[in-house]
């Protein structure tokens, strides 16, 4: 049981050197991999850089402790500090006191909400988001990282949010554009695109071991952020009116408390939901993908309370909202990482460039950083698969429009309302509708297939109607309908059998249109039958009086229903 609520546990008694080498060597790889990446998506929440080492630091340490994964590296994400930003920007100002506080209570609500989920064993709540909804999500929010980070790359100063407006003043201000920031942007832009799609090939070329090769083609942003600091500080480009980072502040992160403003928390409820449930998904679908490579497996319900706890810690360090990123999972999974103590060495390794380096970042441009998040979330505009759902099914794919223009147009958490709303209202149109069919019997077999498909044998008095779908209130009278619409085309029936097959509940409602139906064809002398029930389907059942009332049977399987009623009565 302990083991269950820590799974440090579960791994920290059989501990040993070997272990520790590659968990080092891993956290030292990941520590010098993220410091970009987690200085870029504090500035991309519109909070100060140094927030994006805070959060990579006891986060770390309290997945690690509660975190079912073993190569799971948790920080600030693309996505997640998307919607961190869009949060605190309609509750508070950027850069001011009031919006760092939001987003430490933020982190807060969110902790508690995983926690809780998790505590309640809620993972399936993230079985609502659809893969088009999530897909949708994504695309659209690589959109709009993209588009926010081009004023960075132009050195040109936009003050509109709103995505076409942001754009048109980019378009009316181009000419303006600052050339020195221009150069380091757009050229840093272009050598990560060539160190992330051509890197490991040009380098395995010059003979590099392959391994190598691929891990320092994932190095291009430390080299970017290197090469332009270097740069920027050698020519003195900020003086020259290259936007830098500037002073980030020395030392460990301070113990912080998220104020209780009643109408903030209201406030932020809901994007706290949003990012717990998107940040969750993206956490654990990468944790089960790389789990499965090496034939563990991890906990959603724990991964809950691993991810809650993360964000907790966050909220109390200066931090904000976190889950587990895609890139420095992949990274951690490629050093090497056996346990989540490789999570453990890179947090001590953020650390100590918190408390010793952070001077040297001084120079580093604004433009390098914007140049890496647009890199960095490329992958999330996934044109494949959007045309693949508009081939596969437009239901789908209108879901997924929705979320792309909502997002696009209102922001990210109407993006995901609308498009997890609009996947509940299809799928329950669908099931409302449920697919039947009359079968008949293919000759010579105990098989029975759709008369429309198959040449089939069928008889006048007898009807096999098979319910391609489980039963309930939003059906119930779809059903009524159907078998009323066959008997009364079919005035010759004696029998007819519902096939339940595919029937999974019977919820009240429905069980209330079998009583109607039984009713219904007893006045019209038809006997009505059930043939393939489920086991738990008939336990149900049983705790009703339909089957007392029931003119008719049920049958062990279709056939003995045929068997038993294809000749006519005397």
């Amino acid at each position: 049981m302990l083991k269950r609520h820590l799974p440090i546990l579960s791994w920290l008694p059989h501990y040993n050197r070997r272990l520790c080498g590659a968990d080092l060597l891993a956290g030292v790889i990941v520590t010098v991999m993220v410091i970009p990446q987690s200085l870029a998506y504090a500035i991309l929440a519109g909070l100060p850089a140094v927030v994006g080492l805070y959060a990579s630091l006891l986060p770390l340490l309290a997945y690690a402790v509660l975190g079912t994964s073993r190569t799971l590296a948790v920080g600030p994400v693309a996505i997640v500090a998307l919607m961190t930003g869009a949060a605190l920007a309609r509750v508070a100002t950027p850069g001011s006191p009031e919006y760092l506080q939001a987003a430490l209570v933020l982190s807060l609500l969110s902790g508690l909400m995983l926690i809780a989920m998790g505590l309640l064993r809620m993972g399936f709540l993230a079985n609502f988001l659809s893969h088009p909804v999530i897909g949708g999500f994504l695309s659209a929010s690589g959109i709009l990282i993209a588009a926010s980070q081009a004023g960075h790359l132009l050195g040109i100063d936009v003050e509109t949010s709103d995505l076409l407006p942001r754009l048109a003043e980019i378009a009316r201000e181009l000419p303006q554009l600052h050339a020195p920031t221009f150069a380091i942007g757009i050229g840093t832009l272009l050598f990560l695109l060539l160190m992330r799609r051509r890197g490991a090939r040009i380098l395995k070329r010059l003979r590099m071991p392959a391994s190598l090769a691929e891990l320092v083609a994932r190095a291009g942003p430390v080299f970017a952020v290197i090469v332009t600091t270097w740069v920027t500080r050698r020519f003195d480009l900020d003086a020259q009116g290259v936007a830098v980072i500037g002073d980030i502040p020395q030392g460990l992160p301070p113990l912080t408390l998220p104020g209780f403003d009643p109408s903030l928390w209201q406030d932020l409820l809901v994007p706290a939901f949003l990012i717990s449930v998107v940040g969750f998904i993206e956490s654990v679908s990468m944790g089960q993908m790389l789990a499965a490579r090496r034939r563990e497996r991890i906990s959603p319900n724990q991964e809950l309370v691993g991810l809650g706890g993360a964000n907790l810690a966050a909220s109390i360090t200066a931090g904000m909202p976190v889950t587990g990123g895609l890139s420095r999972t992949v990274i951690n999974y490629d050093a090497g990482a056996r346990t989540p103590m490789a999570g453990i060495f890179a947090a001590a390794g953020i650390g100590l460039v918190t408390l010793f380096f952070t001077p040297l970042l001084y120079h580093l441009p604004i433009a390098t950083l914007a140049a890496t998040i647009t890199v960095s979330i490329l992958t999330l505009v996934d044109v494949p698969m959007i045309r693949q759902t508009w081939r596969y099914s437009r239901s789908d794919f209108s879901a997924m429009a929705v979320t792309i223009v909502l997002t696009l147009g209102n922001g990210v958490e109407a993006g995901i309302i609308g498009g997890v709303a609009l996947s509940i209202g299809l799928f329950l149109y669908r099931t409302s509708r449920p697919h039947s069919a009359l079968v008949g019997r293919i000759p010579g077999t105990e098989h029975f297939r759709n008369v429309v498909r198959h040449d089939t044998e069928t008889s006048s008095h007898l009807a096999l109607l098979r319910i391609d779908e489980s039963l309930y209130f939003a059906n119930a009278r779809y059903l009524e309908d159907t078998v009323y619409d066959l008997v009364a085309t079919h005035p010759e029936l004696e029998h007819v059998v519902l096939i339940c097959s595919a029937v999974n509940l019977v919820d009240a409602s429905a069980l209330e249109s079998l009583d109607a139906i039984n009713a219904r064809l007893k006045d019209s002398r038809v006997t009505l039958h059930l043939a393939e029930v489920k086991g738990p389907v008939m336990d149900q059942l049983k705790r009703s009086d339909f089957l007392d009332v029931m003119t008719g049977r049920v049958f062990l399987s279709t056939y003995a229903a045929w068997r038993e009623l294809a000749k006519p009565s005397t």
